[in-house]
């Protein structure tokens, strides 16, 4: 239910009637308040050095305004920001900055946060302040923008910025409500305050009041602190703008959505805020402090810190300055230090140990608890959960804690959403009733945190998501605009050309192109085919030409045949001059090597035998050039074959001698007379073979005539089968005429 007229309705007939209601479950643990509430509050020495954490609320450090050097005085900001998330922290003393480092904080982890060091001049000199008497001389706007400057945040534990909830509660509020609660055992800070600055707190309500606009105003404090009602009751006599109401002691009364149930009897539903009920909420230490804030120019520099425990002999409130060093304030009250007993910041219930007794006071410390063996015991053992249901009895808030430790222990973070794990305000009942002393608030304090930070994860990631498509379309958006620019340009110019009478340059450019394309594809796919007379491609032209450089290539390797073997004659015959047995010997070996080559030579086929169409493969020109080489090799074949046999002759002719015949191969006259005959007959043979060879050149030179009769294949290879036939028988007749002699 989030009707706020509903709110005004239950919140008038409380105040008329005293009508008040309850929320489920909650305890009634000890409250131990009268050691530390029989004393007024009271000032502290300042310590040497203090420590200033850059952040101490709930958001962000906001920008360092001073540097390592620098004088500051007291009340001088240190940071500042551009939001009211960004909330300034400013110096408690006058003196000098000598360090912004990592420092050990206020905080059950106890990791380093930067941290302004400040060392005391003595002096405690206050930065320029302009004090005003009434506060209605300034608007509402100037009094939150103050609240913020100044550092204002929640002092009743939260720390949230005093000067957002203002902010978004403008023209919203119906009811505001003054926290005076102070349901946690131990502390009594806010109890001494409404007691020790009675009016100052009243004026700050109005503050409060002027700047929200309420229809109704009410101050709730629980029924253990009578003398602090007394003294609000004593100092509103008179006034109908607001009222003091108590409330019954109970534990977790002063939580927000508790309080609110108690004095209107509605619930806050979960996922809402109590603003959207038309509700403002602010504790007692708040309202003082802007009151200082406003009308004394006093930004939040201390603030009310309790002081017991059983290891502290002179308990009571004191005025703490940020950032003083909490073992400063201990040894001043006569703290017995015991390493057997922690030093708890915070209540018992909410409060945790803290790691480190140089750790600085923050916004957020309101009482320091350092008890003996009588109110401290180690903690018991965790133990299993035996389903006795004591915890979702006690719970204020109607959750189920032992499902939730289950889910929490799992990681089953969905779960611990579906059942509500965030409406958990972290009280400590459960785990107070527990009887297996499972700590089940440090269970659900990490599940918490796993769980923010899944969802700060998936939050950037959504963030960079949508600025990565902003910027994509973006670019689309610019290649689009230049395009439609180049286009509109190129348009306009071809406008111009075709308005002076020329020839759109673009579109000629596309007919070249297209015209040069056109006539590479026909040149490279456009082949010349002959049709027979049946239709079919006739390819004779191109099988002539291929078979004419194959026989062109066959007549080359022949002529190298039958160099070589002119070349190993020759060899042999220059041998056989010098020694006629040596040149016996090797005309035998040139007329065996002779043999054996005319055998691979083909056979020579009739020039008549051939095909008309074998002899139109040929082409006629070609046919002549290869006519001509082959007349002349086999010409100077033939040349060579009459010098070797001469030579093989002379030693032949030898044996003819008158002399002797037995001795023809060792009388070199013998020999002499043996050759000469020999190339005699030799030079006959090898001009009837030049002759033939002539007539068979011929015969392949005409080969152009319509109907050769010759075979055109046999120019080069039968010039050379000739020249190895004239060799045979010149070899054949020296072999006789040696035979003879």
């Amino acid at each position: 239910m989030s009707n706020p007229s509903l709110v005004i309705e239950r919140i008038r007939q409380n105040k008329e009637t005293g009508k008040l209601w309850d929320f489920p479950g909650g305890i009634h643990p000890m409250e131990n308040k009268d050691q530390s509430n029989s004393r007024p509050i009271r000032t502290l020495n300042l310590p040497r050095f203090f420590y200033v954490p850059l952040v101490q609320h709930s958001g962000w450090a906001g920008e360092l305004s001073v540097k390592v050097g620098d004088l500051v005085l007291k009340g001088q900001p240190l940071t500042k920001g551009d939001n009211y998330r960004q909330l300034p922290v400013h110096s408690p003393t006058s003196g000098r900055v000598i360090g912004i480092e990592p420092y050990v904080s206020t905080h059950a982890s106890g990791l380093p946060e930067m941290t302004i060091i400040i060392e005391t001049d003595g002096k405690d000199e206050w930065v320029e302040r302009q004090p005003i008497e009434d506060f209605l001389s300034l608007t509402s706007d100037q009094i939150i923008q103050k609240v913020y400057q100044y550092g204002i945040a929640g002092l009743g534990g939260a720390v949230f910025p005093t000067a957002t909830k203002l902010s978004l509660a403008d023209k919203r509020c119906k009811l505001l409500v003054i926290n005076g609660a102070e349901c946690e055992p131990y502390i009594t800070c806010d109890d001494r305050l409404m007691q020790d600055y009675t009016h100052d707190l009243i004026e700050g309500i109005r503050i409060l009041r002027y700047v929200l606009r309420p229809e109704e105003v009410v101050i709730a404090i629980e029924d253990n602190k009578p003398h602090a009602i007394k003294a609000l009751e004593d100092a509103l006599k008179g006034s109908n703008d607001m009222f003091v109401r108590a409330i019954p002691t109970k534990y977790p009364s002063g939580a927000s959505d508790q309080l609110i149930q108690v004095l209107t009897g509605l619930e806050i539903p979960a996922g809402q805020r109590t603003i959207q009920m038309g509700i403002v909420m602010h504790n007692v230490g708040t309202a003082y402090a802007v009151k200082r804030a406003i009308m004394d120019d006093e930004p939040l520099i201390e603030r009310v810190v309790t002081l017991t425990g059983d290891k502290i002999r002179n308990k009571g409130n004191v005025w703490a300055r940020l950032g003083t060093p909490i073992q400063h304030l201990l040894e001043q009250v006569d703290y017995q230090a015991d390493k057997r007993f922690p030093v708890f910041m915070g209540g018992p219930m909410m409060g945790f140990i803290l790691p480190s007794l140089q750790a600085p006071v923050t916004k957020t410390v309101n009482c320091l608890i350092a008890p003996d063996h009588f109110e401290y015991a180690p903690p018991e053992p965790e133990r299993s959960c035996i389903r006795c249901s004591s915890c979702s009895d006690a719970c204020p808030v109607g959750l189920l804690p032992q499902q939730l430790y289950w889910f929490a222990r799992a990681e089953d973070h969905d779960k611990s959403k579906e059942y509500n794990l965030d409406a958990c305000i972290e009280c400590g009942v459960c785990a107070y009733v527990c009887p297996s002393y499972i700590p089940l608030i440090q269970y659900f304090r990490q599940e918490k945190a796993k769980i923010n930070e899944i969802e700060e994860k998936a939050r950037k990631a959504e963030e960079a998501k949508i600025r990565f498509e902003a910027r994509e379309a973006r670019l689309q958006k610019e290649r689009d605009a230049r395009t439609a620019r180049i286009t509109q340009a190129a348009e306009k110019r071809r406008e111009e050309v075709a308005n002076a009478g020329g020839v759109d340059p673009v579109k000629a450019a596309l007919e070249r192109l297209k015209a040069k394309k056109a006539a590479e594809t026909t040149q490279e796919t456009l082949v010349e085919v002959q049709v027979k007379s049946n239709g079919e491609p006739d390819n004779s032209d191109l099988m002539a030409q291929r078979k004419a450089r194959r026989l062109a290539k066959q007549a080359e390797q022949a002529i190298e045949k039958a160099e070589n073997i002119v070349n190993t004659e020759t060899e042999a015959t220059d041998n056989a001059e010098t020694d006629p047995r040596k040149a016996a010997v090797a005309a035998a070996l040139a007329r065996a090597k002779a043999k054996k080559e005319a055998q691979k030579e083909p056979v020579v086929k009739n020039s008549h035998s051939l095909e008309p169409t074998e002899n139109a493969e040929v082409d006629p020109r070609k046919a002549a050039v290869a006519a001509a080489l082959a007349r002349a090799k086999a010409k100077k074949e033939a040349q060579q074959a009459v010098e070797k046999p001469e030579n093989i002759a002379t030693v032949e002719a030898s044996s003819h001698s008158p002399e002797t015949t037995n001795n023809v191969e060792t009388d070199p006259r013998k020999a002499a007379v043996v050759a000469a005959l020999a190339r005699a007959k030799a030079k006959k043979e090898a001009q009837q073979a030049v002759e033939k060879a002539e007539n068979i050149t011929t015969v392949g030179a005409n080969c152009n005539s319509p109907e050769p009769t010759e075979n055109v294949e046999t120019d080069p290879r039968k010039a050379a089968v000739a020249a190895a036939i004239a060799r045979a028988k010149a070899r054949k007749q020296a072999e006789q005429e040696q035979k003879d002699v």
